[in-house]
């Protein structure tokens, strides 16, 4: 079970994709999540880069938890495919993440 919402995630894959322009905002945003929430983040990212496997998200995000030795925007940020390491994340948990994504577009 992911401790961030699939429309913050979605929101993180929106920002990262406006790239430069949106870097401030993405790094702000990641920063004021709390750590369970950075850490889910950083789990889904991996399992959509298959460094885990879906079930093996609680893994994820213990090892997250403690080999962070960077502050997590600044990591992720570092990722170059970061949105579609999360979007694939997303897709193999089983989130649905144009509906994700709609749901930040609403608000």
């Amino acid at each position: 079970m992911l401790d961030i919402s699939n429309a913050k995630i979605a929101q993180v894959i929106m920002l990262s994709r406006e790239g430069k322009m949106a870097e401030g905002q993405l790094h702000g945003f990641i920063a004021n999540l709390n750590e369970d929430e950075q850490a889910s983040l950083v789990a889904v990212m991996w399992i959509g880069r298959e460094d885990f496997d879906p079930e093996d998200l609680a893994e994820a995000k213990r090892t997250a938890l403690a080999e962070a030795s960077a502050p997590t925007e600044e990591y992720l940020s570092n990722q170059p495919l970061l949105a579609d390491y999360l979007e694939s994340g997303l897709d193999a948990l089983g989130v649905d993440v144009t509906e994700a994504e709609a749901d930040v577009m609403r608000r």
